[in-house]
């Protein structure tokens, strides 16, 4: 073991005491956390040896919702191979879960902490003969364990922004070993593909395929079961959407729905915050706001009164984007860091997202280059952008159609994603 890597290790240990206290204090708000544990110490189910393994890992929600068309080709065009597909927080895996239950050979477990022995377990458990990380997850003993397995790791839909690219920097010699153990790096552009080999990654090892969330697939019915949901809300009404929503965000946007109804009175506002353990509190904030909201788990019609519906449900974003006019994404009026806009994009509905979207600086460009989007600085301008489009039907599918334009036009990084699996996974028997 390399002189950087062991310091790392005894950091890593070091951490765990806080690790879990921090894993504590967000399962009071969130239980999910405090189940499974031992699998974030390696100790998950173990996997049959009669099937070859492809093991699958995207951290949270947006990450997991990526990969869920590549896990889904993946079955199709290796219909025998066991996926094990890891997450590390509960949103991943409850959209694991929701896409996969019913597939006996797609299972979820939480990916383990960095610890030597940790992995040592987790992968005697699983045994994978392949593994694709999504987007930037390195962890030097996780991935020098898959190295010394001789297993093929992939990094795919890999971006680097230039704060994540001078932080791995820091510490080049222990990035540098972590980046030899890759066999490959499918980066979303050229300038995340040129900081991989900046910090050490061999330049035939990364090739540019683009951002794999082009390729998002939606159900056929998902506009049926939108229309059905806007007769519950009363059809006429026009509907705007905050998705995504975090702390510090919802009193801005029901300030702004509030100043909205002042031009359009039936407007009704749909919030769906990103956390499951803020629900009740997003709940309690509308009501001390004066719009109490009726929630999606009250199975209720919306009377027209109503100025709020609340979206207290995982999964179902998507729905609620095709149910909505026009849509605002949030982690963006805070310094969050922004959310995924290519769905309402994709479904041709206008969006808007504040100045914080450092996590999705390339998409958010492209969008307001096509004029498909709008940034909105504050409360005031969301406030006048949503009356804009709510009041302006041409104007609205004008910009939705640009948005659905610009998802179309850069689809392509599934396909070549697969094409670079396929090389890896030929190149390995199943046992």
């Amino acid at each position: 073991m390399t002189l950087s890597r062991r310091l790392y290790s005894v950091v890593v240990y070091l951490l765990v005491p806080l690790v879990m206290v921090r894993l504590f204090l967000r399962g009071l708000r969130t239980p999910a956390y405090r189940l499974r544990l031992g699998e974030r110490f390696g100790f998950g189910v173990s996997l049959p040896r009669s099937l070859p393994v492809l093991w699958v890992h995207a951290v949270s929600l947006g990450e997991a919702q990526a990969a869920v068309p590549l896990v889904r080709a993946l079955r199709t065009r290796y219909p025998q191979v066991l996926i094990a597909f890891t997450t590390t927080t509960p949103t991943g895996a409850g959209c694991v879960e929701g896409a996969f239950g019913a597939d006996p050979l797609v299972m979820h477990q939480y990916v383990p902490y960095d610890l030597l022995g940790a992995v040592r377990r987790f992968l005697d458990r699983i045994h994978p003969q392949w593994g694709v990380v999504m987007e930037t997850e390195l962890w030097p003993n996780l991935m020098h364990a898959c190295h010394k397995r001789g297993m093929p790791l992939l990094l795919a839909n890999a971006r680097l922004s230039e704060r994540s690219a001078r932080g791995y920097g820091r510490f080049s010699a222990l990035t540098q070993e972590t980046l030899q153990c890759l066999d490959a790096i499918a980066a979303q552009t050229e300038a995340d593909a040129e900081r991989f080999r900046k910090l050490g990654t061999p330049q035939e090892r990364v090739r540019v395929t683009g951002n794999l969330k082009f390729d998002l697939q939606l159900p056929a019915s998902l506009w049926e079961e939108a229309a059905a949901l806007r007769r519950d809300w009363c059809p006429n009404r026009p509907v705007w959407i905050a998705a995504s929503t975090h702390e510090g965000e919802e009193e801005a946007v029901i300030a702004a729905h509030a100043a909205l109804r002042k031009t359009i009175p039936n407007a009704l506002l749909l919030i769906a915050p990103r956390h499951p353990e803020r629900f009740s509190r997003v709940a309690a904030l509308c009501r001390r706001m004066g719009f109490p909201a009726v929630a999606w788990s009250e199975h209720t019609q919306v009377p027209e009164s109503c100025a709020i519906y609340l979206g207290d449900t995982m999964g179902r974003l998507p729905l609620f984007y095709a149910a909505s006019d026009a849509a605002f994404v949030g982690g963006s009026l805070v310094p969050i860091g922004g959310h995924n806009p290519l769905e309402p994009a994709a479904l041709g509905i206008p969006v808007a997202f504040g100045p914080h979207c450092f996590h999705f600086v390339e998409i958010t460009q492209l969008l307001l280059e096509a004029e498909a989007a709008q940034t909105v600085q504050d409360r005031s301008a969301l406030t006048d952008t949503m009356i804009r489009w709510l009041q302006d039907a041409h104007l609205r599918d004008t910009v939705g159609h640009r948005g659905r334009r610009v998802v179309e036009s850069h689809r392509g990084a599934l396909h070549t994603l697969l094409e670079m699996l396929d090389r890896n996974m030929r190149d390995v028997s199943p046992p």
